[in-house]
């Protein structure tokens, strides 16, 4: 989720648990609070400033633990009691920030980046992948709930409101993905593919927008479908952004496969595997949910095999993030770069 509506849902949560602790904070600090605590782990954006890589492998790691959660209430609690010198311990204000702390944990979990949820004890990323990184509808009931809660300044009932609606349109979006999931298993049926894994990712502008996935040993297919549309939407050439992100999402009767090899074929995929199986290129087996042969450059003097995840595959959004490879040069070992614009970039 990005940060903004992060920030916006811890001031949400404090308004609707506003008074519940005593002794009590003045609203105003409390929803200051809860709206700085709620933002504070995406701080590890810090890591980009070390490496790629150190950014790969740490963001929504530590500071979005639940393990950690205890420890982080505690520090931050205390900074906040000493800011506001002459007034409550740090103990008044440790409820807000674990709650803050909380609804900033679960509102990535339930994306599809994931997050390591018991870091430092397991890197593994857990999430329920119903919603979008930046999810408008998400946002806006968030907005709602608080813009009620101004209007209605004494009474804790919007904002309790706005997070009831909120976690029904989780559920809903839930709902949806496994709808997804059935037409892509309908798919992989009628199409004779064997041993399939179908999965769905939820994708911008709409709910009932989504990316069906169907894997086998060899690569993917996959569409990108609306589960309600019943005609295909065509955007003109001078639309806005959300206009053009939305359009390519196409009725399930009508809805158009791709697909991409994970390593390709014959002796240039067992090529391509051991690329992908060296001992440094172990960060991206690690961080990629749906990886899949990129391109293979090759010259005179050099050779890079790059690899993208299908898991941030949007249609419309411009250039594909998170590209990976390996390259040598003349003789020289492989080594891992990062694919950035055109440009190669070491990732060490």
């Amino acid at each position: 989720m990005d940060t903004l509506t992060h920030a916006l849902s811890g001031a949400l949560l404090a308004r609707a648990t506003a008074g519940l602790e005593k002794p009590a904070l003045p609203l105003g600090r409390r929803i200051a609070v809860g709206t700085l605590v709620a933002a504070f782990p995406d701080l590890d954006v810090v890591a980009t400033w070390i490496s790629p890589l150190a950014y790969l492998y740490h963001h929504r790691g530590v500071t979005h633990s639940l393990v950690m959660l205890p420890l982080w209430t505690v520090l931050l609690a205390w900074i906040f009691a000493l800011a506001w010198r002459g007034g409550p311990g740090w103990k008044a204000y440790a409820p807000v920030v674990a709650l803050s702390l909380a609804v900033h944990i679960a509102g990535d979990w339930i994306t599809t980046f994931g997050t390591m949820i018991f870091a430092p004890l397991s890197h593994y990323r857990h999430g329920l992948g119903t919603t979008f990184i930046i999810d408008l509808w998400f946002s806006g009931i968030i907005v709602a709930g608080l813009l009620l809660s101004l209007l209605w300044r004494h009474s804790r009932v919007p904002a309790v409101a706005g997070l009831a609606v909120l976690a029904g349109y989780v559920v809903l979006q839930y709902a949806l993905l496994q709808q997804a999931v059935d037409f892509g298993e309908r798919h992989a049926q009628a199409a004779g593919i064997r041993e399939a894994r179908v999965t769905a990712m939820p994708r911008p502008v709409s709910p009932f927008n989504w990316m069906v996935v169907v894997e086998n040993a060899e690569g993917y297919r996959y569409s990108h479908v609306n589960l309600i549309r019943r005609q295909v939407r065509t955007a003109a050439a001078d639309a806005g952004l959300i206009a053009r992100l939305d359009a390519v999402y196409r009725p399930l009767d009508q809805a158009v496969w791709a697909s991409d090899v994970r390593f390709g074929h014959g002796s240039e995929g067992a090529a391509v595997r051991a690329v992908f199986e060296h001992p440094e290129f172990a960060f991206f087996r690690w961080f990629s949910a749906y990886p899949a042969l990129h391109g293979v450059d090759s010259g005179t003097s050099h050779l890079c095999v790059w690899f993208k995840d299908l898991r941030f595959l949007t249609p419309g959004r411009g250039v594909l993030p998170f590209i990976y490879g390996m390259c040598s040069e003349g003789a020289g070992p492989m080594r891992p770069f990062r694919f950035d614009g055109g440009a190669r970039l070491p990732v060490y």
